[in-house]
């Protein structure tokens, strides 16, 4: 796998995950534990793109890893800024998955 297509699928799978993000996350929360939450995941979707793109041998390759979870993380940060945030499309999700005060699991 050549750089460029480590980048790219990084910025795709990047792209989409403050949709998945906003599920898990929930609207009481402090802005920094929510900043905390989507990096981790980004963390976490990045070394999974790695892993999917190349298999595990992939992590012998420094440079294309690195470049993977940077294009999530980078992505990630950008397309909830530009896109998700401002279209009210992530937090609605966000509310949509909480549970409502008093309400229980169930």
């Amino acid at each position: 796998m050549s750089t460029l297509d480590s980048i790219t699928n990084g910025a795709q799978v990047g792209a989409f995950l403050p949709l998945i993000t906003a599920i898990v996350q929930r609207p009481a929360w402090s802005r920094e534990l929510k900043r905390v939450v989507a990096v981790v995941l980004a963390l976490i979707a990045g070394v999974a793109t790695v892993a999917v793109d190349g298999g595990w041998e992939q992590f012998q390759h420094g440079t294309l890893t690195f470049a993977t979870i940077a294009a999530v993380l980078t992505a990630s940060q950008a397309t909830y800024d530009l896109i998700w945030q401002p279209s009210k499309i992530a937090p609605a999700i966000e509310s949509a998955t909480s549970r409502k005060p008093g309400e229980t699991a169930g």
